[in-house]
């Protein structure tokens, strides 16, 4: 058992930096057994810091000094020295120049932080703290330089050679070596210092701004992925375009540059000019992309081009800001990919992932407001709640302002703070002084953790014509923190008639034109909101746009679930209507006789739902999927895991006997002629077939098998022979499974992203993915232990979608997690902390499954030299 309990760090106790880099000259030797990295440092006290003559101290991780001077003069023993994470000269100047050279060895670098060798290639990862592993550094977001880099390799191995900024010089070297040197003009924290060399195809185009500027774009990938840039290149000119037209945001630089790595422990990474993207989450092509992952990739694309303003040109102060560059710019990409795409399609997805996952952090060990008050090992505090949460409290500012107001606040806030790392504090106070809003009682939301809960009540007064809204909030207590304080709530609504018309909200007797959608603003306890001039008791339409990250708790019927689902003109509402009737039709069967019987009205709805063609496909198709076992595990006080994938298994089967007819009619109206193209109908349209599909095989329906064999065979595109292949992995046709899994397999065995995509279908199905198979998966000759998309898809896949598998009642599933974790901490820590999260939830379950997961979790606390990043994870999971 660990007994050296990593240091916690507090925001309290931030000082500014004692000392200040201005400059970086780094030159890089690369070679096959290690790297040399020289380092020269441009140092100066620091006038804001209240220090004093204190030492130099600069961070290191896993470096081999070879050498330390001081303004030119060799450092000997006694003049510095070496702790192995500190490198410390205790007697400095004012200003000066400090020269270090390190070794390190990327090939041996399976933390993929700092530099490190993936499928040959030297790549960097910098966030959070990686830069530390390169070289010794002040290692920290507030200590902003101008980096200069040189890098050096043998030509024929490694003909490019890329850093931040513009290529500034150039040539050859003795023993067929040549060098590339990068000049960034713009001061930047190291965690943002980027370098990437290798033997990669380029593709190339070009933007011009709004104010007449070329940007060089380009793409840098293996040679096997040159065919797949396309969409990445198209959705970054997009992103370019929408910035400048929705924020006035110009790109700064003279050229672009995107590099795949097929080996990253997230999904990418904003460097200042080099963005660093897995594979997984830029290569597309019609062949090997499904619409799911077209759209991922335009998301992330936005996502990491957007941080050159919101995270780069302004950046954090320290890390206990995250979320101020990451939820913004989370915020911002969701704009854009609602704006592109689907409105209401994107605002559901973005809900179902903050209700099921971001929800359930919330109210776990680790529970942690959006600015944490103090953490152990930052790369844990990448969570949902920094970027989810985060973007979720930025938009309820957009709410509250209003899209004009929010603009200006953002422009006060990138032109007050350019060249700047600061604080959540100083976002919200340009938007305070741009729109002339109070919003002292608003920052509550980045001091204090969990999930407000509403509680609502109404009453209906027919003689006055008064229909009266009564809404409590709470907030729960978390790890750290009880007795909290009411927050600033934007609470949009709707009222609807017996017909289904909208409502006027008179909020006051005489008010003439009053609108039909209202946003509340709720600030106390508990508030009373009277509508008045009703004629009869209307149906409220609560949360909508789910304007608010909250939870709703109100007495709706299924009548009044029912009508919402048929008429309410919000489509997110809408929707959640139909979620709540399928939640509540499921609920009441989990633990009931097998001969209990489902609702008739929940077939009615679908049935009305899947025929009527005048409907949003888009909106059906979302309407179609059943709510997600996480989901209803994550709405249960004592879950049995088992018991509601069973339930929910037998209303689905329930819905697809009783809709065949209107199944089969649904995926042959949706079947399409012509070219594949990713736009919002075309997905919406095989979207709906292919959950046409999967609902028909779950019945073991025989037209259903003979469509998924041929869609499987005749695909033009993965969207759709992966929409079959699933669908048979999940159904009860063991040989058919085993056919197509080994075809399709065979198909495109080399290719590292499809590969993958094989392995989570397997991994995430109950029928495909018990634990025997599991174990084959993982000595499958495709499968990487480096490799962390592969981890994913596989131990990931099982532990985190496969939840009747993974909480079977032997508690062997936990088992095997926490020997993976064990496994992985040794090599990966990061990745390791990242899939001990379905074990932390161990009080979530039912006595039964809670004894054994926290058991597992037990065993992972005992092993022996734990990381930080999965000790601070363990331990604050099994605390109280």
């Amino acid at each position: 058992m660990r007994t050296n309990q990593p240091q916690t760090i507090y925001l309290s106790e931030y000082r500014v930096p004692a000392y200040l880099v201005d400059t970086v000259d780094l030159r890089f030797e690369l070679f096959e057994d290690g790297a040399r990295v020289h380092s020269t440092l441009a140092v100066r006290r620091n006038p804001e810091s209240d220090a004093g003559s204190v030492p130099l101290e600069l961070d290191g991780d896993s470096l081999v000094l070879e050498s330390v001077a001081l303004d030119g003069k060799a450092l000997g023993e006694g003049e510095f020295e070496d702790r192995g994470d500190k490198l410390i000269v205790e007697s400095v100047p004012e200003q000066f120049q400090l020269s270090v050279v390190t070794w390190i060895e990327p090939q041996n670098n399976t933390r993929l932080e700092g530099l490190y060798k993936s499928s040959g290639m030297f790549c960097t990862q910098c966030e959070a703290e990686g830069f530390r592993c390169i070289t010794f550094f002040p290692d920290r977001p507030d200590v902003m330089s101008r980096f200069r880099t040189r890098v050096e390799a043998d030509k024929a191995a490694y003909p490019v050679l890329l850093s931040n900024g513009n290529d500034v010089e150039r040539g050859d070297l003795a023993d067929g070596r040549h060098f590339v040197t990068w000049e960034d003009p713009f001061p930047k924290p190291c965690y943002l210092f980027a370098l990437v060399a290798g033997d990669l195809v380029e593709k190339r185009d070009t933007f011009t701004t709004g104010s007449g500027r070329d940007i060089d774009l380009r793409m840098y990938v293996e040679p096997r992925n040159a065919e797949k840039c396309d969409h990445a290149m198209d959705s970054l000119k997009r992103s370019m375009r929408w910035d400048e037209e929705t924020y006035g945001r110009e790109y700064d630089l003279d050229i672009f540059m995107i590099v795949a790595v097929d080996d990253f422990n997230m999904g990418a990474m904003e460097n200042k000019g080099l963005n660093i993207f897995n594979s997984s989450c830029v290569l597309a092509s019609q062949d090997t992309a499904t619409d799911m992952a077209f759209q991922r990739i335009e998301a992330i694309v936005a996502h990491e081009y957007f941080h050159n303003w919101s995270g780069n040109r302004v950046t954090c102060r320290d890390w206990f800001q995250l979320s101020l560059k990451e939820g913004f710019t989370v915020f911002r990409d969701s704009q854009f990919s609602a704006d592109v795409g689907s409105p209401t399609v994107k605002r559901i997805e973005d809900v179902t992932l903050l209700r099921t996952a971001q929800f359930a952090e919330d109210g776990g060990p680790m529970a942690h407001p959006i600015r944490p008050a103090s953490y152990m090992e930052i790369s844990n505090f990448y969570t949902l709640t920094v970027y989810e949460k985060g973007a979720e409290v930025v938009r309820m500012i957009h709410t509250l302002l209003g899209p004009d107001m929010f603009r200006n606040g953002s422009d006060l806030y990138f032109e007050r703070h350019d060249g700047q790392a600061v604080t959540t504090e100083d976002f919200v106070k340009a938007m305070e002084d741009a729109s002339g809003r109070d919003l002292s009682q608003f920052q509550l939301w980045y001091e204090q953790a969990g999930t407000p809960v509403l509680n609502v009540s109404d009453d209906f007064d027919a003689d006055q014509g008064i229909y009266r809204l009564t809404i409590r909030q709470s907030i729960p207590d978390t790890p750290g923190q009880t007795g909290k304080k009411p927050q600033h709530i934007p609470f949009a609504l709707g009222l609807l008639g017996s017909r289904g018309e909208s409502l006027p909200l008179r909020l006051e007797p005489d008010s003439q034109d009053a609108p039909v959608d209202r946003v509340l603003e709720l600030t106390d306890d508990t508030h009373v909101f009277e509508f008045h001039g009703l004629e009869e008791r209307p149906v409220p339409s609560l949360l909508r746009q789910f304007s608010a990250p909250v939870r709703v708790h109100y007495p709706w019927t299924r009548e009044q679930m029912l009508f919402l689902m048929s008429h309410d003109p919000d489509g997110f509402n809408r929707w959640d209507a139909g979620q709540r009737l399928a939640v509540d039709v499921i609920q009441s069967l989990i633990g009931a006789p097998r001969d209990a019987a489902i609702d008739a009205r929940l077939v009615t709805a679908y049935r009305h739902l899947i025929s009527d063609s005048s409907l949003d496909q888009a909106l059906v198709a979302k309407m179609m999927q059943l709510p997600s076992a996480a989901y209803l595990i994550e709405l249960t006080d004592s879950a049995d895991a088992p018991a509601i994938h069973e339930a929910r298994e037998r209303v689905l089967k329930h819905l697809a006997i009783a809709l065949r007819d209107e199944l089969v009619a649904c995926y042959r109206r949706n079947i399409e002629e012509g070219d594949y193209q990713v736009t919002p109908e075309q997905i919406a349209r095989r979207s709906l077939r292919n959950t046409a599909l999967a609902w028909l095989l779950q019945i073991n329906d025989e037209e259903g098998r003979e469509l998924a064999l041929r869609q499987f065979r005749n695909a033009d595109n993965m969207t759709d022979r992966m929409g079959a292949l699933r669908a048979l992995v999940n159904s009860d046709y063991e040989e058919d499974r085993e056919q197509v899994l080994e075809a399709f397999y065979e198909r495109f065995q080399d290719d590292p992203q499809v590969v993958e995509q094989w392995f989570s279908v397997q991994a995430s199905s109950d029928r495909a993915g018990q634990l025997p198979q599991i174990r084959a998966l993982l000595e499958h000759r495709a499968f990487d232990w480096k490799n962390p998309n592969k981890i994913r898809s596989v131990v990931g896949a099982f532990a985190g979608q496969n939840l009747a598998a993974f909480h079977h009642p032997d508690g062997s599933g936990y088992d095997f997690l926490a020997d993976q974790v064990c496994r992985l901490d040794d090599s990966n820590p990061q990745i390791a902390a990242r899939l001990v999260t379905p074990l932390t939830r161990w009080k979530k379950f039912a006595p039964a499954y809670s004894g054994q997961m926290k058991s597992a979790l037990e065993r992972i606390r005992d092993k022996s030299g734990l990381s930080r990043d999965v000790y601070e994870v363990v331990h604050k999971s099994l605390a109280g």
